[in-house]
């Protein structure tokens, strides 16, 4: 293996390692309770973390061969969000429902079956990548090769594994205990949660901020343009609300504060951007501009006037 691939995986684990502490793990791993009181935990967990890592690693071979053009879309993303969050509310529903049945006698499920099952689940994590899954997967691009490519997503892979193994153990806990109604709120937050991030991530919500009490407007340049400063920080985009004037080119200047996490993706007109950034946008006709970060936690706003 040379040295390239070795930095490149090993830049793979550390970002596994944040986005294993960070929302990332909540919306990949909300996929977990669909394994919740399944025989067999220690096979259901690894299988999980086996078909996921399949998924990630064939991904990033073919990220690195052919690029950006099979990546998905903002608009994509944030479908697979939405019906990844009514699966994790679905798992939970079906939860409760479950815990009945086993007090009035339940059904066991064969151990293959259940393998297949957590398999397939941790194989349908690369439908729905948080914002660091997604800055990974533009580093697979980055590196031209398959092997490269393939050795970025093996290292984040990697990275997030003793997160995800975690919290499935905290799942099969509270499920085989009185705590599965706890397991049952956290289960429906998490569906919910994620469900608003793709709604947000799609433009499907209503466009609405508080305005400060004084709203930072856009810089004029002497040739005619105007730019705006953003900075993204983990707890989103500073300012949030920013006046621009109508009809005049307008470059976005990207910039990241500190460490900011899901910030640090920006899809804004369509496309993703990875901080620090200049986005050039055409003249905007009145109205407002939104832009999010890659999982759609967190907004910011431009006014067109």
């Amino acid at each position: 293996m040379s040295a390239g691939t070795v930095a490149v995986f090993t830049g793979g684990v550390a970002a596994g390692l944040v986005a294993g502490a960070s929302s990332c793990a909540a919306v990949q791993g909300g996929l977990l309770f669909g394994l919740a009181r399944q025989p067999g935990p220690l096979r259901s967990v690894g299988s999980f973390l086996l078909g996921r890592a399949v998924t990630h690693v064939a991904a990033g071979a073919l990220l690195g061969a052919l690029g950006s053009a099979i990546r998905l879309g903002p608009q994509t993303r944030a479908v697979l969000l939405v019906v990844a969050g009514v699966l994790v509310i679905g798992f939970a529903v079906r939860l409760l429902r479950r815990r009945h049945g086993d007090a009035c006698g339940g059904v066991t499920v064969p151990p293959g079956r259940t393998a297949t099952r957590a398999a397939t689940l941790g194989a349908a994590t690369i439908l729905v990548p948080c914002g660091m899954t997604i800055s990974a997967e533009i580093t697979a691009v980055s590196t031209g090769s398959v092997l490269g490519g393939a050795a970025v997503m093996a290292g984040f892979v990697v990275g997030t594994a003793p997160a995800l193994a975690l919290l499935g153990a905290l799942v099969r806990v509270l499920t085989e205990t009185r705590l599965v109604r706890v397991a049952v709120v956290v289960a429906l937050a998490c569906g919910g949660w994620t469900v608003v991030s793709g709604l947000r991530l799609g433009g499907w919500t209503p466009a609405s901020v508080t305005r400060p009490a004084t709203e930072p407007v856009a810089q004029p340049r002497p040739d005619g343009t105007q730019v705006v400063e953003v900075w993204a920080t983990d707890r989103g985009y500073r300012p949030g609300l920013v006046r621009a004037r109508a009809g005049v080119a307008t470059d976005v200047v990207l910039r990241p504060a500190g460490t900011p996490g899901c910030t640090g993706l920006v899809t804004i007109g369509g496309r993703d951007v990875r901080l620090p950034a200049t986005v050039r946008l055409p003249p905007q006709e009145r109205g407002r501009l939104r832009y999010a970060c890659a999982m759609g936690m967190y907004l910011g706003f431009i006014d067109f006037v």
